[in-house]
């Protein structure tokens, strides 16, 4: 990378990692606390990029936008932030910045965006649309499928077109439609989830029309609904009337699977599919558990109920669990454990005493989704080339890679075995004494307990 990027932000450490991380890219940085300075940088001339934090002792580096905008027009700002709500990046969006990311973020992505600004600095491009994050509203996530979730909710939150939102039970599709209506154009109207009983009579059309006033209709279970429904619909949409709402409509089924499978009709499907969100399922996002988990136990309704948090060991075992119920059987467990718990903290082992209880999750792979063990460690792989930039990682990488890979494969399946070595060797398959001697190299520590799971 060439040019000059300014840093803002009252964090020393994220200030000393932009600038040696840049730097080592071929970048000049400029690094500051203050917007003031800042200001007073991009008003100078100075820059090729701007990278600024939201929050700062001296102002708010959203509220800078527009004052940047008319200081430098085409100036690109990367804002970065660790308030990670869906209402900042709306406002970030709405500012033009360049991008957004949330705090905690990732710096070989960090990284491309910047690469991408700079080289629309010098080709003239148009800016990139921003990654998004919720606020008010129960959609709770860091991870980066929750991140591209977001980007996707404020890109089509004020447009017309009819949305398609899937994913299996649990994962919080309803959410998803609420997020679009409540930041939209239309949040003062109705929000009216229809099922098939809303269309069975005749009349059913005309009622649903004057219930949602123009407001947004959501179609629970699109793909369920039987086709002389189906086809009320396709009506109802061609003919809207004088109010004619958003439509949108949620399915377990990916839309062009239930298509493939005769359960939707293909006028319907090209009527409803002009944008296709995909809700991840909890498994896919395991970075969020935690998140959620202490989101759901502080909110216990009981008037009164006392302030609980999970013990490092707890949060690690629901981590482990796969949640085949995803969101929404966390939701519930969570409760169970705030009704059942004996302390502040909660205990590891009162939450494999609720998980036991649980259906037993088993690895399901989405249709047409070839994610892999392999393809996972590429991704990570490619993330750290990234973070070198146009240089090579230093040597000794074969070795590196595979004591990062292999730790973890030991530790766990120790975790799995009650720490029983001689159980772990034949379920690695390897021998006893290389077990032993790999447990000292890389410094794994053994717990022998009776396995809780």
């Amino acid at each position: 990378m060439d040019g000059t990027v300014l840093v803002a932000d009252d964090d020393r450490t994220i200030r000393t990692v932009l600038t040696q991380a840049l730097t080592r890219a071929g970048c000049r940085v400029h690094a500051t606390s203050s917007l003031t300075t800042l200001m007073r940088w991009v008003a100078e001339g100075r820059g090729d990029v701007v990278i600024s934090d939201v929050v700062m002792p001296d102002g708010n580096g959203l509220e800078m936008l527009p004052k940047i905008a008319q200081d430098r027009p085409g100036l690109p700002v990367i804002v970065i932030s660790a308030q990670n709500t869906i209402m900042t990046a709306i406002k970030a969006a709405e500012a033009e910045a360049f991008d957004y990311l949330p705090k905690p973020f990732d710096l070989p992505d960090l990284m491309k965006r910047t690469a991408r600004a700079l080289a629309s600095r010098e080709q003239g491009v148009a800016r990139a649309a921003p990654d998004e994050r919720p606020e008010d509203l129960p959609l709770i996530g860091r991870s980066a499928a929750m991140q591209r979730l977001y980007k996707v909710v404020a890109q089509v939150m004020h447009a017309d077109l009819p949305v398609m939102i899937c994913g299996e039970s649990g994962t919080g599709k309803t959410l998803v439609a609420r997020a679009i209506h409540d930041y939209s154009d239309r949040r003062s109207l109705p929000f009216v989830t229809v099922t098939a009983a809303d269309l069975h009579d005749l009349d059913g059309p005309a009622q649903v029309m004057a219930r949602v006033r123009g407001g947004t209709l959501v179609l629970d279970e699109v793909s369920d609904l039987p086709p002389e429904i189906q086809g009320r619909v396709v009506r109802m949409m061609e003919a809207p009337g004088a109010h004619a709402p958003r439509f949108m409509a949620i399915s377990r089924v990916p839309p062009a699977a239930a298509l493939d499978e005769g359960r939707l009709r293909e006028d319907l499907y090209y009527r409803l599919s002009g944008v296709v969100i995909e809700v991840p399922p909890l498994r896919e996002r395991i970075e969020d558990i935690g998140l959620l988990a202490e989101h759901f136990l502080g909110h216990d309704p009981r008037p009164g109920a006392p302030e609980r948090h999970f013990s490092a060991d707890a949060l690690e075992m629901m981590r482990a669990y796969g949640w085949p119920g995803n969101v929404r059987q966390l939701e519930n467990a969570v409760r169970r454990i705030a009704l059942t718990a004996q302390g502040e903290e909660v205990a590891r082992a009162e939450i494999a005493a609720i998980i036991g209880t649980q259906p037993r999750a088993e690895p399901v792979m989405q249709p047409g989704r070839k994610e892999t063990l392999t393809g996972a460690v590429a991704a990570h792989l490619r993330r750290y080339f990234d973070l070198h930039g146009t240089d090579l990682p230093p040597p000794g990488l074969h070795a590196r890679i595979l004591r990062e890979i292999e730790a973890p494969l030991i530790e766990i399946a120790l975790e799995a075995t009650g720490g029983n070595q001689i159980r772990c060797a034949e379920l690695l398959g390897i021998n006893r004494n290389t077990l032993r001697k790999k447990i000292t190299d890389l410094d794994i520590r053994v717990t022998r307990r009776r396995k809780l799971m």
